[in-house]
């Protein structure tokens, strides 16, 4: 039940329903609120005026001048009802649950009467806070509405089961619980509200006062009200007009008003209609357990993804802290080399020193003992030992000449780690889907003979070497920026024919493909370079800035069709591909099958049919546009709703991306200023329509004469 609380909430107040009263096009409104939200239009507009001059047929005309809406960008909850020259536009606001709602250019008079019987201010119209639709009132005013009781019943009801103990309906802040409730009055009050609201004297003596609980009985046993006809108000329906979907009264009959039409019993109706919606229930019911299921699916997935993650997460750490300890290791054994190689420089040295000391020792005595034998005096004595002593002395020499004093170790270290393979391996550690023994797919061929462009578009064949006998699982194709930047995938599966559209126009691309399987990538093709068809481009040297050009002769037009593969499913398509209509009541969008990011670019669209004034929206629009809602109601399109048009009418659209501007035509006259600036990106032409309009494109056309005459060289 508490899924349906929005139903029940007025779109202009955001509280419950109070006395609902229904609009032509099937929404529901407090009729308190429609009055707050009723606005007058000029006298000429009138239904008495359009009588008189046989131009209106129907008491509730929607307006044909007021349903051009501009959708910027971004959707700021603003928008007005340009339809009439003289009366300014209206800044629409937003109710408490998000629907744009349109207040009175003036306030309401004062009144002490219900907002039914209170008069209605001469020639005022209403607009629909929902689907916008605007209606001029009659003579009888909001009484011309049928109430809606069975949402009232629905709603108590609602109410009945929400309340846990019945709350005091008088409280002005908190509600106290209800002690009393009166039955002529039906209201519950608690003791001090009841004491100052409904005292026990005069009128209100004779008022029988009943505990809550039963008189929320009372409440559930009252009569049913009856719906009464709206033209007489003393009449209760008792029949059902087929043609015109409303129950009607006998005098409606009697008056002749459905003379022509199909009339059944309305106790029929009711069972057949109520056979209806359960039967729609019944697949919506489907539906909405499907969703059920889905949505356990979708959580069971949540609390698999975590469990998968987190036994993920273990595995690649547990691999990581295996890599760490494999590196450690191997920098303990890389170390302990080191230290063996330091230990080893450093005995061969101590040992060279140990050597070198013990003979400069006996040196320094050979020395010493040379010289003390020079001092004697004696001749004959030093010449029986100077010959041993001079043999001695130059051996000795000798000794120290053969590398003796040469160093037998370096103190470098003559050592070197490579750790340039490690590191990149390192850098190149990354996850795989699978594993397998297989060699990689051989480079696929690039089939220049089936690669072409078209506009914006390019579509690029390849295929396996005829010798090839690893068979490959897929491909990816990857285009540059058409600037000579990165490449980037444009495309990932298993066909060898692609085209890829929303390319720049005058535009330079390099295209490559790889081939892959479980095991990797192949190396890339040969590179293809590819030229798009030429855009308008307003950039020159040598021409002044005010000198005037003629567009047509720098724009290169496109010839384009609707795209069915990026349509919503109820789009018809017809004239292959350039005509339009759809199978559904709700509006849809279908988007051209080329993008425009530069260059000037114009087409137009004609209107075959036009039946039972709907609204049919023009523009342009990104490919993630939403399909099933009119085209401008999100931040993905910009475009232009035109109500006045009919059937042959013309409309015209100029994407200017080089002055970044949007503006629109109407049988060939500029409607309004520049509709949208600032325009960058990609965009598609988009339109948005229901069964009651066909529509015609037209494409590869000038811009409009007097547009281009302006153009000046930026």
């Amino acid at each position: 039940m508490e899924e349906m609380e929005e139903e029940l909430k007025c779109p202009v107040c955001g509280s419950f329903y109070r006395e609902p009263i229904i609009l032509p096009c099937s929404h529901n409104l407090c009729q308190a609120c429609a009055r707050n939200i009723l606005v007058q239009t000029p006298e000429s507009e009138s239904p008495q005026s359009r009588r008189a001059s046989g131009s209106g047929v129907s008491d509730y005309d929607y307006l044909d001048l007021d349903k051009m809406s501009l959708y910027s960008e971004a959707d700021s909850g603003y928008g007005s009802y340009g339809g009439f020259a003289s009366a300014p536009t209206t800044p629409c606001q937003k109710s408490p649950n998000g629907v744009r709602v349109f207040p009175p250019a003036m306030p309401p008079p004062a009144t002490h009467l219900s907002p039914a019987l209170a008069p209605v201010p001469r020639n005022s119209c209403i607009t629909c806070p929902q689907c916008h639709r605007s209606l001029i009132l009659d003579d009888r005013g909001l009484r011309g509405f049928p109430k809606n009781r069975v949402l009232e019943g629905v709603i108590d009801r609602y109410q009945q089961s929400k309340a846990a103990a019945l709350k005091c309906q008088l409280c002005e802040k908190a509600p106290k619980e209800a002690t009393v409730m009166c039955e002529q009055c039906d209201v519950f009050y608690c003791d001090p509200c009841r004491l100052r609201c409904h005292p026990p004297r005069g009128p209100l003596a004779k008022h029988r006062l009943v505990p809550p609980a039963q008189g929320r009985v009372s409440r559930r046993l009252s009569p049913r009200k009856v719906s009464t006809c709206t033209d007489h108000e003393l009449e209760n329906h008792s029949m059902y007009c087929v043609q015109c979907k409303m129950p009607v009264c006998y005098q409606c009959l009697e008056e002749g008003k459905h003379s022509s039409h199909e009339v059944k019993a309305l106790g029929a109706m009711w069972k057949l209609h109520k056979s209806q919606l359960s039967q729609a229930l019944n697949g919506l019911s489907d539906r909405a357990k499907e969703a059920k299921e889905f949505l356990v699916q979708l959580r069971n997935m949540v609390q698999q993804i975590q469990e998968n993650s987190v036994e993920f997460e273990a595995c690649l750490v547990a691999q990581c802290d295996a890599l760490i300890d494999a590196l450690n290791r191997r920098k303990a054994q890389l170390l302990a080399r080191v230290n063996k190689e330091h230990e080893h420089k450093l005995k061969v040295v101590r040992d060279q020193i140990s050597h070198c000391t013990v003979k400069l020792r006996q040196t320094t005595g050979l020395m010493e003992y040379c010289l003390e034998v020079i001092k004697e005096n004696d001749p004959s004595g030093f010449l029986q030992i100077s010959d041993a002593l001079i043999r001695r002395v130059h051996l000795t020499e000798d000794q120290w000449g053969k590398g003796t004093l040469t160093p037998r170790m370096t103190t470098d270290f003559d050592l070197s780690l490579d750790n340039s393979p490690l590191l990149q391996s390192i850098h190149q550690l990354d996850f795989v889907q699978m594993k397998a023994s297989s060699p990689v797919p051989a480079t696929p061929i690039l089939q220049l003979e089936e690669c072409c462009t078209h506009n914006n578009s390019a579509t690029l064949s390849w295929k396996q070497p005829p010798l090839s006998t690893v068979p490959a699982e897929g491909y990816i194709l990857e285009l540059d920026d058409g600037s000579g930047g990165q490449f980037r995938e444009v495309y990932v599966g298993k066909e060898t024919m692609c085209t890829v559209d929303g390319l720049h126009f005058n535009s330079t691309y390099n295209a490559r493909v790889k081939a892959f399987n479980k095991t990797g990538v192949s190396p890339y093709s040969k590179t293809l370079v590819l030229q798009t068809s030429e855009g308008c481009n307003f950039e020159t040297q040598s021409a002044p800035y005010s000198q005037l050009v003629d567009i047509k002769k720098l724009l290169a037009v496109a010839w384009f069709a609707f795209d069915p593969g990026s349509a919503h499913s109820d789009i018809i398509f017809s004239n292959d591909n350039l005509t339009v209509t759809c199978s559904s009541y709700d509006d849809r969008v279908v988007l051209g099958k080329t993008g425009f990011s530069k260059g000037v670019h114009y087409w137009e669209l004609t209107i075959d049919r036009y039946d039972n004034h709907p609204d049919p929206a023009f523009g342009v629009a990104r490919m993630d546009v939403m399909k099933d809602v009119m085209l401008g109601k999100d931040d993905k399109a910009w475009a232009i709703t035109e109500g006045g048009i009919t059937k042959g009418a013309t409309i015209g659209v100029l994407l200017d991306l080089n002055r970044k501007t949007l503006t629109f035509f109407i049988n060939d006259g500029q409607q309004g200023p520049i509709a949208f600036e600032n325009m960058e990106g990609l965009f598609f032409p988009a339109v948005s329509l229901n069964r009651n309009v066909q529509v015609t494109l037209h494409t590869g056309l000038p811009v409009p004469d007097f547009y281009s005459s302006r153009a000046s060289i930026a």
